[in-house]
């Protein structure tokens, strides 16, 4: 597994070290493949016996779940991922395009775009993944007695070495299973395979889907990492002038912490890495973004810079949105998440207070530049009054893309 990381960071490497350019070349395939293999999959999945069922189980809504607040936070965590704010890629590229560029046209597609990619995946999920919950009645029915002698006989044997009755063992063993099919890595690399082991010319379809998965990891590589690069060599320009040692250095740091998710203990690495690294700090950062827009710079010279670039003002449907609906959504997202915190659990596996308190710690460091350089900003800026100091940011760094 370390070689095979190794040599996905070397394509990263090769494909982000000569610049944008050089990328967005690479990216026509990576981010266009996984389209044609899903249009594939689509097809292939909707013509399979009882895929019918799974695509009716996919579609058919529970207005209950709506009261669920966790399915709200998964919405958030869902959209967040696939679009990318608050991560610095939407940033670094836009950072590209020319001062006139129609980001609302760009900003419209983007989102019709990620949408129906989102609902055209789960009917390519749902219609495939069913096969596999055929599959294993079948060989329920087929194999019972075997099978029953067989679990019965490992029951009594782990029951032996725990200490624990039967039963206890029994439903132990139903909910790692179940757990296992639940959790995002056994969708993708347990469940879903299995479905396509049951096709004609399973190796085909294999070999396809997990080009797919490769393709859409390098395409995200891309995108994450192009936003530390362009951030740092717009604040450091002699890292845009040595950008291939930078480049290096950025990917074997990489390296290293890829490494620790290829030991055995892998999945609870990477776990923790999720849970922690991408929640909170993702979520209070963003946002600070819409409140400092908003209310700090204004909503009214934000609108005016927008019809400055555009050349007509967004409509009140965005204000609104922007002024009350994100910054109300965000919040109520964030205090929920507080709320509703759990100590980190993956399967059976509990993990210590040590590695919680570290993980907030973690979670809570990723934004704590914000009022720190906040502080910095506002000190050190001209101006009269407090809003007089937030505008001048602005209005400095706008008026030198104006001049770019």
């Amino acid at each position: 597994m370390a070689v095979c990381l190794f040599i996905i960071y070397l394509i990263c490497y090769f494909s982000l070290w000569k610049g944008i350019k050089m990328s967005g070349k690479v990216v026509w395939f990576t981010a266009v493949f996984p389209y044609v293999v899903l249009s594939v999959l689509f097809i292939r999945g909707i013509t399979l016996p009882g895929a019918e069922k799974g695509i009716e189980y996919y579609i058919r809504p529970n207005i209950e779940m709506l009261a669920v607040p966790s399915v709200w936070q998964d919405a958030a965590t869902q959209v967040f991922f696939s679009l990318g704010p608050g991560f610095g890629v939407l940033m670094a590229y836009s950072s590209y395009n020319q001062f006139h560029n129609n980001v609302y046209f760009d900003a419209l597609i983007t989102s019709t775009i990620n949408c129906a990619t989102s609902f055209l995946s789960g009917f390519v999920i749902f219609s495939v993944s069913w096969i596999t919950i055929s599959m294993l009645k079948m060989q329920q029915k087929s194999t019972a007695i075997a099978m029953q002698y067989e679990s019965f006989q490992v029951l009594g044997y782990m029951s032996c070495k725990s200490g624990k009755p039967i039963q206890d063992v029994a439903q132990q063993e139903k909910e790692k299973k179940k757990s296992a099919f639940q959790e995002g890595p056994g969708l993708v690399f347990v469940v879903y395979p299995e479905a396509l082991a049951t096709m004609p010319g399973a190796s085909l379809w294999s070999i396809i889907f997990f080009l797919m998965l490769l393709t859409l990891g390098l395409d995200s590589s891309f995108g994450g990492s192009e936003a530390i690069i362009t951030a740092l060599s717009d604040e450091f320009p002699i890292l845009k002038r040595r950008r291939e040692l930078f480049v290096a250095i950025l990917f074997t740091f990489y390296m290293f912490v890829g490494i620790s998710m290829c030991t055995k203990g892998g999945m609870l690495v990477m776990e923790w890495l999720i849970v922690y690294g991408t929640s909170w700090g993702l979520l209070i950062a963003v946002f600070c973004e819409t409140i400092v827009i908003s209310f700090f710079y204004g909503i009214k010279q934000f609108v005016k810079d927008l019809k400055e670039m555009l050349g007509f003002e967004p409509g009140w449907y965005w204000r609104v949105c922007w002024t009350i609906g994100a910054p109300l959504f965000l919040l109520g997202t964030i205090l929920s998440s507080f709320i509703n915190y759990e100590p980190l659990k993956y399967q059976d596996y509990v993990y210590p207070f040590a590695a919680n308190v570290v993980g907030l710690i973690f979670a809570l460091s990723a934004v704590s530049a914000i009022p720190i350089v906040g502080i910095y900003k506002f000190c050190s800026a001209k101006g009269d009054t407090f809003k007089a100091v937030c505008v001048f940011h602005f209005i400095a760094n706008l008026q030198r893309l104006v001049d770019v």
